[in-house]
């Protein structure tokens, strides 16, 4: 230990092993520690202790390189700083650790080491004097004469000269010449060192200098160096204010500087470049004056910031966004309308209405050049090209396609983007995707828009508003962007399977074209003209290998597959391809080793002959990939008893058969109704039960004992089955009456005749909707005729020539027509009603 008077540390110290730097007497530096003997000595001595020596401890440099870092304990340097713990924080993330601030008091030396575990406890021997960091410069004792005192003054001068180089108005460099006027010189090599850009190397030079004189002789070339790199900055550019911010930063509340000096200039130079070359893309970005305007504004806050500043990040990536969005650029639209409906044509079969609206927007461009996107919304069940649809009418157009899925997003922030306020702020889906595109004119596709959800979060649905409104998306404001954005050239195509779960004023800002199922006869030709290449190419073959006949296609769709769209027959598609891959390949494997071997012809004549080729799949061949058939047409099987009908049902799935099926029983008179129906299906089941007790002596309906009243002593079970399915809808009225017509008669019900409508009390058949998804289910269940409302009539010019020449139609005005179409021969006193019940025009 020093025998100088004055302070003393302890003579025995907790030393700390750091790899982050070099703790310099006079220096403030804030240290993380994770090492097993580190987090002992914080957690033992630092954090236990109660008086102010607890708080001192040893820091001492470890040259080990950390990568391979053991847990023996290294050499020590024999040199070290002794510090006081200004500040201990703990924190579990990433991994448990400690951060000191520690301020550097003296050397000290390293005599033995006492104890290597849980923390290193060493005796040491000061070597400074503590109360030289503390004494003024006035009261402290001087450098000396001789050589001593020459490399005092000139230090203290390169100091100076440094200080004249920088502005003094700056609050950093005033405050930083208030410390070398008030510390004695023999502190300026430790403190100087310490705040200059210099290695770890250089400085545990300056550390390992014990005596004043080579201290002065080791931080003197570091000065210079510094003065020199500064000149070399002043020679290219003047410094600005807010360089020198950025050159010297003296620790907040603290007399010790926190950072080092940076006067060589790279870093600024790098920055002032690459602030420069943002400035220039900013102006090159041709965007609008607003928003020119606004990216100015925060350059020049950037350019303020250093680069430390967390803003700095935050800051610079909205003007890097600023800079990408396309404000000005948009691609050519390929106007050729004649070009457009072949490539159509070519993408998809059928979808005549959507092809129609492409053309039209083309040839409306053609007339006028500044016309704005429309808002178009495809509503039809999966798998009929909603999505498919959309990219085809993007490269018909010659624009730039973007997809953004909305099914289960439930926060309005996706739509709009978050401000920039909060942490991990981010651009909303729409800008996003601009940014992706690089053009302010492309095709989005807003997916499953009939999917959005919504949550504390907000409504995603109310955000849309702005963004499909004509009248608005000129101006759309996200909420990191915070200025307008024209999006009134964007084509918007939204897709969903049903318009129930739109809310109405997101469904009134947009063109609803409806897309029912395909026909039987439609699948067929999209099945041969792309989905069988499409798989083949998947698949590896070709067609010389494989063959599907049309017979074979529509067996497919018939007995495997029930659907609107065609995914489930491209996967039936697929399991044929693969089942034959297996063929092709084991030919192959065949014709290979034949090749390479020399078997006897009755070795050969064991193995398998490859196949030949094409294989064609036929009902045999079907049967053995694809199994048994899922569905059978069994219409006619059902109605086999009375109190059976054929109804009509419309599901977001496209158009189905339903059945209606009642039975009556001995008891008081009561209705059950069972197959999860709603209010409005049981409704229509009460509305018929009375309409027919009120006409039972004119279509001479009887209970089961033959008296006129058909629910006297009698109990009405009607059941709709696929009992796991929610049911609802006024569209069954007509059903339950020919269901309950049939029991109650005794007289069985046409087996090819499906009807829907909904009825009245008077017995008025009024129209429904979805007829044309009804009418096809009809037609692939094998329905010879179907019953509809006199005024849906006009639904079937919708539907495609051969279904409508396939089917029978018959329009009811009233419940007798209805009656009398179901029943082979009519009904008995339907044809008589007619003058007791006169057709009357709904006024609804």
């Amino acid at each position: 230990m020093s025998s100088d008077a004055g302070i003393q540390i302890p003579s025995r110290l907790p030393l700390l092993l750091t790899h982050e730097g070099v703790l310099l007497p006079g220096s403030t530096v804030r240290l993380s520690v994770d090492s097993p003997r580190n987090m002992h000595l914080v957690s033992q001595r630092l954090l236990r202790g109660t008086s102010l020596k607890s708080t001192i401890i040893g820091v001492i440099p470890n040259t080990r390189d950390p990568e391979h870092d053991t847990d023996d304990l290294p050499t020590l340097h024999k040199i070290g700083t002794a510090g006081i713990a200004v500040q201990v924080v703990g924190s579990n993330w990433p991994k448990p650790h400690y951060t000191l601030l520690i301020t550097g008091l003296c050397r000290f030396r390293v005599s033995s080491l006492l104890k290597e575990r849980p923390f290193v406890l060493a005796e040491v021997e000061q070597l400074d004097k503590l109360d030289q960091y503390t004494t003024s410069a006035t009261e402290g004792a001087t450098a000396g004469d001789g050589e001593l005192g020459e490399l005092s003054q000139n230090f203290y001068q390169a100091a100076v000269q440094l200080l004249g180089m920088l502005d003094t108005s700056v609050p950093v460099v005033a405050k930083f010449r208030r410390l070398l006027d008030s510390l004695p010189r023999e502190t300026l090599p430790d403190v100087v060192a310490s705040m200059i850009r210099t290695s770890n190397k250089e400085k545990l030079q300056v550390l390992d200098a014990v005596s004043l004189e080579e201290r002065f002789k080791k931080a003197l070339p570091m000065l210079t160096r510094q003065i020199d790199g500064l000149k070399l900055l002043q020679k290219t550019r003047k410094i600005s204010p807010d360089n020198e911010k950025r050159v010297l930063s003296v620790r907040k509340g603290g007399v010790f500087p926190g950072r080092q000096f940076n006067l060589e200039g790279e870093d600024e130079d790098e920055d002032e470049d690459d602030t420069a070359a943002l400035e220039k893309k900013i102006h090159r970005a041709n965007m609008p004056e607003t928003a020119l305007r606004v990216c100015l504004k925060e350059l020049k806050r950037l350019k303020k910031m250093p680069q430390s500043m967390p803003e700095f990040a935050l800051t610079r990536n909205y003007l890097d966004l600023m800079v990408e969005l396309p404000w000005s650029k948009s691609t050519k639209d390929c106007l050729d309308i004649r070009a457009a409906r072949t490539l159509l044509d070519n993408d998809h079969y059928a979808l005549d209405k959507l092809k129609r609206r492409v053309l039209e927007y083309l040839a409306v461009r053609q007339l006028k050049t500044s016309l704005k996107g429309p808002i178009l919304c495809f509503v039809g069940p999966p798998g009929v090209g909603k999505t498919s649809v959309g990219r085809s009418i993007a490269r018909t157009l010659g624009r730039e396609f973007h997809r953004i899925a909305l099914g289960g997003v439930c926060d309005q922030s996706d739509i709009r983007g978050h401000r920039r306020t909060y942490v991990g702020s981010m651009p909303g889906r729409i800008i996003n995707g601009l940014k992706t595109v690089g053009v302010n004119n492309p095709v989005f596709l807003l997916d499953e828009v009939d999917k959005l959800g919504k949550s504390l979060q907000g409504d995603p649905a109310a955000a849309l508003l702005e963004v499909l409104d004509p009248e608005q998306n000129h101006s759309f404001t996200d909420h990191y962007l915070n200025v307008a954005f024209d999006l009134s050239q964007v084509l918007f195509i939204a897709t969903a399977n049903t318009t129930a779960t739109i809310p109405p004023a997101l469904l009134d800002r947009m063109e609803v074209l409806q897309i029912p199922g395909y026909t039987q006869e439609e699948r067929v030709e999209i099945a041969h003209r792309h989905l069988i290449p499409n798989q083949l190419e998947q698949h590896g073959l070709t067609p010389q290998q494989l063959h599907i006949p049309q017979d074979t296609t529509q067996n497919i769709i018939s007995r495997y597959t029930r659907e609107a769209g065609v995914r489930s027959l491209e996967r039936k598609i697929g399991a044929i391809c693969r089942a034959v891959a297996v063929k092709v390949a084991e030919g192959h494997r065949v014709t290979k080793t034949e090749a390479v071997t020399t078997e006897s012809p009755t070795q050969q004549g064991d193995k398998a002959a490859p196949p030949e080729m094409p294989i064609v799949i036929d009902h045999i061949a079907l049967k053995d990939i694809l199994g048994p058939p899922l569905f059978e047409m069994e219409v006619s099987e059902r109605l086999t008893l009375p109190g059976v009908a054929l109804g009509l049902a419309w599901t977001p799935l496209g158009g189905e058969i339903m059945f209606v099926e009642a039975s009556r029983m001995e008891g008081d008179g009561q209705l059950t109704l069972t197959g999860q129906l709603g209010d409005v299906m049981k409704e229509s089941a009460h509305l018929a039960i009375s309409w027919l007790r009120t006409n039972a002596k004119t279509y001479q309906l009887t209970n089961m004992v033959g008296g006129p009243d058909p629910l006297e002593g009698t109990d009405i079970h009607l059941h709709f089955p696929a009992g796991a399915v929610t049911k609802d809808g006024p569209s069954a009225g007509v059903t339950i009456v020919t269901c309950l017509a049939s029991l109650f008669s005794g007289r069985l019900v046409r087996s090819d005749v499906a009807m829907t409508g909904e009825i009245t009390l008077r017995g008025l058949v009024l129209p429904v909707g979805g007829i044309k998804d009804k009418v096809l289910a009809a037609h692939r269940a094998g329905v010879k005729r179907v019953i509809l409302p006199k005024r849906n009539e006009k639904d079937l010019e919708e539907l495609p020539a051969n279904v409508r020449a396939d089917l029978d139609f018959i329009t009811a005005v009233n419940l007798d027509e209805v009656l009398n179409t179901a029943f082979d021969g009519g009904f008995p006193g339907a044809s008589g009603s007619t003058h007791t019940h006169p057709q009357l025009t709904s006024k609804l």
